[in-house]
C-alpha cells in the first residue's frame, strides 16, 4: 500500500513527460509539413516578403491546438507606414506563435544561417525573404546588416530580431547583441521593443511541461534612432534592454492570465 502513492506519482510524471514530447513533436512536424505544403506555392510567386503571409497563416492555428490564449497589448503602435526594427525576447520555439500574432505586413525576421539548411523549412524561410546571418563570421554579419539597412529604406521593409541571440527561459534577459541596434541606426528607423510574457504556467522544457495557458505580448513605445550614430549604439542597446527587462519583470509578477485580461500591464 505504501508503494501505491509512489507508483501513482511516477505514472503521472511519465504521462506528463510523454504528453510534453508528443506536443513538441507535433509542433515540429506541423512546421515541417506546412513548409513542405506551402513552399511550391511560394516558389511560384518567387522569393518575396509577401510570402511571410503564408507562413503566418500556417502557424496561427497552433495556438488553438494547444489551448493557448494570446493577448496582445499595444498592437496599434505598429500601425505606422514607415520601416522599423522590432526586437523581442526569445524563450523557446513557441515564440513563433507569439511572433505571428504581432508581425506586421512587409516584416521579416533575421535568423541564424543554419536554419537555411533545414530542408523544406529552410527553403520556405528563404522564399519568404527571411534574412540569414552567420553569427560566427563577424565581417559577413556586418555586411548583411549594411545591406539590410539599405533594403529597409528602399523597400519599406520591417525587420524582427531576437537580440538575446539564443533561447532563454530564465527570469532575467541575457545581454543583447548589438546587430539589431546597428541596423536601426544605419537605417535611421525607430525600434519597437516587444516582450512576450513568461511561459512558466504552461510550458517548460526543463520540467517537460506543456499544457494550456495564456500568453501576453506587450508592444512597448517606439524608441527613435534618428540622428544617432554608431557610437550611440551601446547606450541605445542598454536603454532598450532595460525597458524590456522591466516589462518582463512586471509580467513575471503578474503572469496570471486573469490579471492581464482586465488591463494592460503598461501604458
Amino acid at each position: 500500500l505504501l508503494l501505491l502513492p509512489l507508483a501513482a506519482l511516477l505514472l503521472y510524471r511519465y504521462n506528463a513527460t510523454f504528453h510534453y514530447f508528443c506536443k513538441v513533436a507535433f509542433f515540429n512536424c506541423w512546421i515541417a509539413a506546412m513548409a513542405t505544403l506551402l513552399s511550391p506555392f511560394a516558389a511560384l510567386r518567387g522569393r518575396s516578403v509577401e510570402n511571410m503571409k503564408l507562413l503566418r497563416a500556417a502557424i496561427l492555428p497552433l495556438k488553438h491546438f494547444y489551448g493557448i490564449k494570446m493577448q496582445v497589448w499595444g498592437s496599434e503602435r505598429l500601425n505606422i507606414k514607415e520601416p522599423y526594427v522590432i526586437v523581442c525576447n526569445h524563450q523557446a520555439s513557441l515564440d513563433l506563435m507569439g511572433m505571428v500574432e504581432v508581425i506586421p505586413d512587409r516584416c521579416v525576421p533575421i535568423a541564424k544561417k543554419e536554419l537555411m539548411y533545414m530542408g523544406t523549412v529552410g527553403w520556405a524561410c528563404w522564399l519568404s525573404g527571411i534574412i540569414f546571418i552567420d553569427r560566427h563570421k563577424r565581417e559577413d554579419a556586418i555586411t548583411v546588416i549594411s545591406q539590410t539597412a539599405r533594403t529597409m529604406r528602399r523597400e519599406n521593409l520591417r525587420v524582427l530580431v531576437f537580440p538575446e541571440g539564443t533561447r532563454n527561459q530564465d527570469k532575467s534577459m541575457l545581454p543583447f547583441k548589438r546587430g539589431a541596434f546597428h541596423l536601426a541606426v544605419q537605417a535611421q528607423v525607430p525600434i519597437f521593443p516587444v516582450v512576450i510574457s513568461p511561459y512558466w504556467d504552461f510550458f517548460s522544457s526543463k520540467d517537460k511541461k506543456f499544457t494550456s495557458g495564456t500568453c501576453t505580448i506587450q508592444i512597448l513605445p517606439k524608441v527613435e534612432t534618428r540622428g544617432l550614430s554608431p557610437k550611440d549604439v551601446p547606450e541605445l542597446t542598454e536603454t532598450v534592454r532595460q525597458a524590456m527587462a522591466d516589462a518582463l519583470a512586471e509580467m513575471s509578477i503578474n503572469h496570471c492570465g486573469d490579471q492581464y485580461a482586465e488591463q494592460p500591464p503598461f501604458p
